[in-house]
C-alpha cells in the first residue's frame, strides 16, 4: 500500500491533463476534468525507478506488459507527452546510459544494433522505397509512398542537380535517394553507410535498376571522409546526424567540407531540439543507443566555422508526425508477422517507439529541419526560394 501511494504521489504531478490509473482494482484519478485515457497496472512501479528515469520506468513497464493503455496508445501518449518536461532523470545514475563512447568501433556497434535488425522486418512497415526518414506530404490524401517520393524529389530540387554532377549521400540507408538522383538527373552517386543490411540491399538495388555505371555504395564511417581524396559537387545527409554525438558535430561538418567542391551545396536533414539535451534514457537503451538530437543553433554554428553559407532552413515537424503515424499503422497491420520474428517484449517496444515518437513531434518536443548551405558564396543559384 505504501509503494502504491508513493507511486500515485509521483504521478499526481502530471496534473495538467486528466487520466485514470487502475492498480489492484483501485481507481486513481490524476488531474481535473474528464479522463483522456486509462492506464492499468498489474503491479506498482518502484518509486526509485520513476525518480531515476520516468521514461525508462514507464517504458519498461509497458514492454513487460505490466502497464497497459486502454484505447489508442498514440492518443494517450499524445496527451501525456505534453508534460514531458516534468519527467525525472537522475543524470548521475543514468550517466553510463546517456553518455556512451563516440569511438568508431562503438558507434558502428550502436548503429548496427538498430539498422541491422533485418531488412525483412523493415519491409513490413516501411513503404516500397524503403525510406526510414520523414516524408513530405504535399497533399492531404498523399500515401506514405507518395510522401517519401515527394521528400526525395524535394531534396534533389533543393540541391539544384545537373547531369554529370557527383553526389555523396552520408548515411544512405537502402539507397532510394541516390537511385532517384541517378534516374532523374544522371548524376554519379556514392552512398556510405555502417549498416551491413543496408549496404547489401542497396548493392542489389543498384544492379536490379541497371545503375552500376552511375552509383556505388561503401561500408564506410563518415570520419574517413576527413582524409579522403574524393570530391563531390553536392553532399546530402538525411537522418544520420543524430548518430554522430555532440562532441563530433564539428568533425562531421569538417568531413563534409573536405569532400565538397568550392561553391558546392550541402543539404542536411536531421531531427533537432530547441535546446541542447543529452537524450532520453529509454530511447537510448532500447532504440537508438548513443543517439543524440542536435539543436538547430549548434549545427548552424558548426557550419559557419567552415565558411558554409546558410541558404535555407525549413522545419518539417508535422510531416514527421504524419510519417510516424503511417509507420505505426503499417506496423500494427503486420504485428502478427513481427511476432514470428521477435518476442513479445520487442513487439511492444517497437509499438511504443513509433507511437511515442509521433506524439513527441506533435507536441513540439523535437523538430526536424532541412538546412541547405553552400561552401562559400554561390551566386549561380536562382534567387527565389522555390527554384
Amino acid at each position: 500500500m505504501l509503494k502504491e501511494n508513493l507511486m500515485i504521489k509521483i504521478l499526481n504531478k502530471f496534473d495538467d491533463i486528466c487520466f485514470l490509473v487502475i492498480l489492484d482494482g483501485k481507481e486513481y484519478k490524476i488531474g481535473e476534468g474528464k479522463p483522456t485515457f486509462t492506464a492499468k497496472l498489474k503491479e506498482s512501479i518502484p518509486v526509485n525507478q520513476l525518480l531515476s528515469s520516468t521514461s525508462l520506468a514507464l517504458g519498461e513497464a509497458y514492454m513487460s506488459g505490466n502497464l497497459e493503455i486502454e484505447g489508442n496508445l498514440y492518443d494517450a501518449l499524445d496527451h501525456f507527452m505534453c508534460e514531458m518536461d516534468k519527467f525525472d532523470m537522475d543524470k548521475k545514475s543514468m550517466k553510463k546510459l546517456i553518455f556512451t563512447s563516440i569511438s568508431k568501433k562503438n558507434q558502428e556497434k550502436e548503429v548496427r544494433s538498430h539498422y541491422d535488425i533485418g531488412n525483412d522486418f523493415y519491409k513490413l512497415w516501411l513503404d516500397e522505397t524503403m525510406s526510414y526518414s520523414c516524408g513530405y506530404f504535399l497533399n492531404d490524401n498523399d500515401t506514405l509512398y507518395e510522401a517519401q517520393v515527394n521528400k526525395v524529389d524535394y531534396i534533389l530540387k533543393k540541391l539544384y542537380l545537373k547531369e554529370g554532377m557527383s553526389l555523396l549521400d552520408i548515411g544512405c540507408g537502402w539507397g532510394f535517394l541516390l537511385i532517384e538522383a541517378a534516374k532523374k538527373y544522371k548524376v554519379h552517386g556514392t552512398g556510405i553507410t555502417l549498416s551491413v543490411e543496408q549496404y547489401n540491399e542497396f548493392k542489389n538495388r543498384i544492379v536490379n535498376e541497371g545503375l552500376e555505371d552511375l552509383l556505388e555504395v561503401k561500408l564506410m564511417d563518415y570520419r574517413e571522409l576527413k582524409h579522403s581524396d574524393m570530391k563531390f559537387d553536392r553532399v546530402v545527409s538525411v537522418g544520420m546526424l543524430e548518430h554522430v554525438g555532440r562532441d563530433n558535430y564539428q568533425l562531421f561538418i569538417d568531413c563534409v567540407n573536405n569532400v565538397l567542391k568550392p561553391h558546392g551545396l550541402f543539404l542536411l536533414h536531421f531531427i533537432s531540439g530547441l535546446k541542447e539535451h543529452p537524450g532520453d534514457p529509454w530511447i537510448k537503451k532500447y532504440i537508438f543507443p548513443g543517439g543524440v538530437i542536435p539543436s538547430l543553433r549548434e549545427i548552424l554554428n558548426c557550419l559557419a566555422e567552415d565558411n558554409f553559407h546558410t541558404l535555407d532552413v525549413e522545419n518539417l515537424r508535422n510531416h514527421y508526425n504524419r510519417t510516424l503515424l503511417c509507420w505505426e499503422k503499417n506496423y500494427k497491420e503486420h504485428i502478427d508477422e513481427v511476432r514470428k520474428m521477435f518476442d513479445e517484449e520487442f513487439v511492444r517496444m517497437w509499438e511504443l517507439y513509433l507511437s511515442s515518437c509521433a506524439a513527441v513531434f506533435h507536441n513540439g518536443i523535437v523538430d526536424i529541419h532541412q538546412i541547405l548551405v553552400s561552401k562559400g558564396i554561390n551566386n549561380d543559384l536562382p534567387i527565389v526560394r522555390w527554384y
